[in-house]
């Protein structure tokens, strides 16, 4: 995509990302891309669909927090916006946070304007249900640490006299 095409931005609806194969993208142009979409967010700061995008990028660009920023911010501003809901599952997904993941594709179904962008939420939520369900942890941080945390401070405390003790009779 040239330097034009991209100052075109933004249209109706999501702008295209400029490349077929996101695997293979230079750094230097995706960074100039990045740089782009930062300019045309801070020169339209109402569009939902431009944050999507730079979120995306940044994802592409392995920025997870100011990819998962982005989204939140283009949430934020268009709470009703589809791709932003969908792409913030996504990445919800792709961390492996498998119980966000489906509770925010659940709310991209609910989002959904038409029947294809339905049955791509409804296929990420499947994927999402059968990682979960064929996973072998299922960790939920609901219980305290108080104990183990006490625990391996008397351990360190015990390991510290220890080492005291041996030290003076030698």
């Amino acid at each position: 995509m040239t330097a034009a095409a991209i100052d075109r931005l933004p249209q109706p609806g999501m702008p295209s990302l400029p490349w077929r194969d996101p695997h293979n993208v230079p750094k230097q142009e995706l960074a100039a891309f990045i740089a782009r979409l930062e300019r045309a967010c801070l020169d339209q700061p109402h569009s939902a669909d431009l944050r999507t995008c730079l979120a995306m990028a940044r994802a592409m660009n392995y920025d997870v927090y100011q990819s998962m920023d982005a989204l939140e911010e283009a949430r934020a501003i268009d709470p009703t916006n589809f791709w932003a809901q969908m792409k913030y599952a996504e990445l919800h997904y792709r961390l492996r946070a498998l119980m966000r993941a489906e509770e925010e594709t659940l709310k991209a179904i609910e989002l959904a304007e038409n029947v294809w962008q339905l049955g791509i939420a409804r296929r990420q939520l499947q994927e999402v249900r059968r990682l979960y369900r064929e996973s072998a942890r299922r960790v939920h941080w609901t219980k305290p640490l108080t104990v183990p945390a006490l625990v391996l401070t008397a351990m360190f405390v015990a390991v510290f006299v220890a080492m005291s003790f041996v030290g003076r009779t030698l």
